[in-house]
Formats: structure tokens, sequence, C-alpha cells
């Protein structure tokens, strides 16, 4: 093999955000880049902390001279970048309604049937919360 192999797109923001999930705070790239092991540059766990930091996926503090990292609230999990992913593709949307009317005609009945079961019920997305 010639030079590094290449990595996916979205394979290292994927792992940095992991090292993130798991960690008890905030870490430094420092300690992100321990975590995922493979010989990753430092600037490179930067440049993707970076990247994050921008999108808003990510929070920064500053400690000492250099910054630590951690989630952004809403994306404490996969399944709140998932979430964040799909609410950011929304509001880029000039037509919101058929976007919307879109994604709901191309779930699976089983999809349809728990978007119902959580818009209907109580919580924070359905209409039965208490007010």
């Amino acid at each position: 093999m010639i030079g590094p192999q290449r990595r996916h797109p979205g394979e290292l923001e994927a792992g940095v955000l992991a090292v993130l999930w798991s960690g008890d705070g905030p870490l430094t790239p420092g300690d992100i880049q321990r975590a995922l092991g493979g010989g990753l540059a430092r600037t490179t766990v930067n440049t993707i902390l970076s990247r994050l930091h921008d999108k808003g996926v990510v929070t920064r503090t500053r400690v000492g001279r250099a910054f630590a990292y951690a989630p952004a609230r809403e994306v404490r999990d996969a399944p709140g970048l998932a979430a964040r992913r799909m609410r950011t593709e929304l509001e880029r949307a000039p037509d919101r309604e058929t976007v919307l009317a879109r994604f709901v005609s191309g779930l699976s009945p089983d999809d349809e049937e728990l978007l119902r079961s959580l818009l209907a019920g109580p919580g924070p997305l359905g209409a039965g919360e208490p007010g």
C-alpha cells in the first residue's frame, strides 16, 4: 500500500464524537487524540474539533492556553446528532410543509405509527403534555 489509507468522510468526526460522548466531562484535543489512537496528528484532531464547533455540535471552554471540548447539550448521543441534522435540513428548506410531507410519506408503516404515537402521547412532542 502506498501512503496512509483514506478514511470515509465523517468517520473521523464520528470517532471524535464517540470519544466525547464516552467522556466524563470536557476533553482536550490531546485527550481525544490518545483515546482515538491510530497515529492521528494533533492538528487533525484540532481541525475536526474546530469544524464540529463551527457546526454547533460541540462546545469549548478555555483551559490554560488550549480549549477543552464537550458535546453540545442537544447532541449528547447519536440520536441527538441525527435529530439535529434533521432540524438543520428542515430549517434550510424554503417550503417546510412540503419537506415534512415528503419525509412523512416516505416513512415505513412502523415508523409512521411511531411518529403518530410520539405526537399524540404525553411528553415533549405530544399534545397530551400538561402545560
